[in-house]
């Protein structure tokens, strides 16, 4: 069939027309591809290994947003660290016993919400721990002797810190006294990583740091699974249970320790004597923020199972589990059908 010249021409300019709107189509599929999946990455980062994992709609935006929590766990690291001398940290270790000191209000926030788990776990928990806590060497095998803990032990209480909201110091009034965040520091690291996603939009999403971890949302329709693993085989697990929206972290005498004349000096220390307990084997504390949870599973590490689980229970946002030495699992009563593998 022959056409108008007129017709005919209208037609191919059509056809052109929508040729160059599918290959604009077409390019703008294939160069910037927008997918829903789950997206993983770990990285080294205070001196353990921190995960993401989150569900996006967009590759590269997943990619960025777990970039963006592993900066701001490396922001976290530099100035809470005591093992860089130019850290805050540092900085109030080195000054704070020989004048009030100025700090940020970040900083200054952490100490006050330690000290607050201080006096909730009666001392249990303790960021002057470090008085004393400094001394071991666990890589090296090197731990203090008794008359070492004795001078240092004083220095070990949160009694000795002094907070001056309205000027933001801090002060120290002994000489000798030392913080450390090692037993809170991560679970605020992981609070302010899901802080970071939900800010982009994120509504599924795990952050990790060495045993603290935090979960929002959960695997569309089903629970996050978290596994409690066996002291004495971290291959095994002993407890499997399903989780969402809510934070867990676990301490055991299995992470730092060197053991020396069948005694096994770990990382936990209970403030009170400078020494390692050894009434359980590990203990999981779940509740609503990492930060919780954290300062929480070295306290129950110290008190031990009964004292321990009495104090859990009197907590109505927190749920424990613990493992003693002849390997019985221990429930607080929020727990009442684990799934055992």
């Amino acid at each position: 069939m022959n056409l108008p010249a007129t017709r005919e021409s209208k037609l191919l300019r059509s056809i052109v027309r929508v040729a160059g709107l599918l290959a604009a189509v077409l390019v703008a599929s294939t160069s910037t591809p927008a997918r829903a999946e789950w997206l993983y990455r770990d990285a080294p980062i205070m001196g353990t290994r921190c995960d993401v994992e989150l569900w996006t709609e967009d590759h590269l935006k997943g990619e960025a947003a777990i970039s963006a929590v592993f900066d701001e766990m490396r922001r976290i690291d530099n100035e809470f660290t005591t093992y860089k001398p130019e850290s805050e940290v540092s900085r109030v270790n080195a000054a704070a016993a020989k004048a009030p000191m100025r700090i940020s209000k970040e900083l200054f926030d952490l100490i006050e919400t330690s000290i607050g788990y201080s006096k909730l776990t009666r001392g249990t928990f303790d960021i002057t721990y470090a008085s004393v806590g400094y001394l071991y060497n666990y890589p090296e095998h090197v731990r203090p002797n008794e008359a070492q803990i004795a001078a240092a032990l004083p220095e070990s209480n949160y009694r000795h810190i002094h907070l001056d909201a309205t000027a933001q110091t801090v002060y120290f009034d002994h000489d000798g006294v030392r913080i450390d965040f090692g037993g809170i520091g991560k679970g605020y690291a992981v609070d302010r990583g899901i802080a970071v996603l939900q800010g982009l939009g994120v509504t599924r999403a795990m952050v990790n740091a060495g045993g603290d971890s935090r979960i929002i949302g959960d695997r569309f329709g089903k629970p996050w699974i978290i596994g409690i693993k066996d002291p004495d085989d971290r291959s095994r697990t002993i407890l499997r249970i399903p989780l969402a929206d809510t934070a867990f972290s676990t301490s055991g005498d299995y992470e730092r320790f060197f053991d020396e004349g069948g005694v096994r000096y770990h990382h936990i220390l209970d403030p009170r004597t400078g020494k390692s307990p050894h009434k359980v084997r590990s203990v999981t504390i779940i509740g609503p923020y990492a930060t919780r949870t954290d300062a929480l599973t070295k306290s129950v590490f110290v008190m031990g199972v009964e004292e321990g689980l009495a104090f859990i229970n009197g907590l109505s946002d927190i749920d424990a589990v613990a493992v003693t030495p002849d390997r019985k699992v221990w429930y607080s009563k929020g727990l009442e059908n684990p799934q055992k593998p």
